[in-house]
């Protein structure tokens, strides 16, 4: 990859929260929807914001609701200027936009806001494609390659997908496009309702532009970190009074279960990330010639296009119940 570039990154909720902490942050993680039911945002609570993956479209460009006012000095909003950089700019969208308390910026994010906040969203853009510590963690995860491929080679019908975030701030919900020219408000959320029940109705009217049988998205949410919220409530539960000794022992044991699960998913993220970041191209190289020596090499190949499909189908199955 030449210097400068951004790579591609994989809509994943363990890569996302893998990018959150290499940039320095704490207390947050990403969680993918699979629906937008109230028991599947209930249980995201805190969501400090969403972060939607679509197919873009030559019509998605907003003609009202762009915040051009005073609003642009108080929202952090940065401009793409540079490809394949929106799954970062979604991810620093919604942290930079975030006061909660679980949240910890860290230095990195916390130098980058005060030093960039004062700029226009072109400069701020700008800013944040030339930040050599952003840019060397999103590149973390580019994929080996045999060749280097020529960008201008493609072809010019391919799908192109991009990454937005919906934040909520200071009482009002807005949509963070780098590809727009400014935030897009999308209304008030009335005193006592979650942000998230304003932002449902404009996510799914997203959703269904696309024809029946297409998966052209995905939703993700920032939310504060699930195994400290668990050992709050933890906490919480041993020291109530209140409660009867069965009581307690029923809500502690269901809550150590959460907890151990938690523990058990970043396990396994941190092994699937260790996976992706490993070159395996000389194995690969190595494995196609013995099973092209053995005369398998096409029946093998076979079988992994079926496995993926099935497996593509099984998540595209949970992303239509939105």
């Amino acid at each position: 990859m030449a210097s400068g570039e951004w790579c591609l990154i994989e809509s994943d909720p363990g890569v996302f929260t893998d990018l959150i902490h290499g940039f320095g942050a704490e207390g947050v993680q990403v969680e993918e929807i699979f629906s937008l039911d109230d028991d599947s945002l209930e249980q995201m609570k805190p969501c400090h914001g969403l972060i939607f993956l679509f197919k873009w479209q030559q019509t998605d460009v907003p003609t009202e609701n762009l915040v051009k006012d005073s609003r642009l000095d108080e929202i952090f909003f940065a401009r793409q200027v540079i490809t394949n950089a929106c799954a970062t700019q979604a991810i620093v969208s919604v942290l930079l936009n975030c006061t909660h308390e679980d949240l910890k910026l860290g230095s990195t994010l916390s130098e980058f806001k005060e030093f960039a906040q004062a700029f226009d969203p072109q400069m701020r853009g700008l800013t944040l494609s030339n930040s050599d510590k952003i840019r060397d963690v999103h590149n973390s995860f580019a994929r080996q390659q045999l060749f280097e491929m020529d960008s201008r080679d493609e072809k010019k019908d391919e799908d192109a997908f991009h990454f937005i975030a919906y934040v909520p701030f200071k009482g009002r919900l807005y949509e963070l496009d780098g590809l727009q020219e400014a935030p897009i408000d999308h209304g008030s959320i009335p005193e006592g309702t979650e942000w998230t029940d304003v932002a449902r109705p404009i996510v799914q009217q997203r959703m269904q532009k696309y024809s029946e049988g297409e998966i052209h998205f995905s939703l993700m949410a920032v939310i504060s970190e699930l195994r400290r919220k668990y050992e709050r409530e933890l906490e919480r539960v041993l020291n109530d009074s209140a409660m009867t000794d069965d009581e307690r022992n029923a809500k502690t044991s269901h809550l150590s279960m959460l907890i151990q699960e938690e523990e058990r998913k970043r396990e396994v993220y941190r092994t699937e990330n260790l996976r992706r970041r490993h070159n395996w191209l000389p194995f690969i190289v190595e494995l196609v010639k013995a099973y092209a020596t053995q005369g398998v090499l096409v029946s093998t190949v076979e079988k992994a296009v079926a496995k993926e499909a099935e497996k593509k189908r099984e998540t595209d199955k949970k992303r239509k119940r939105m």
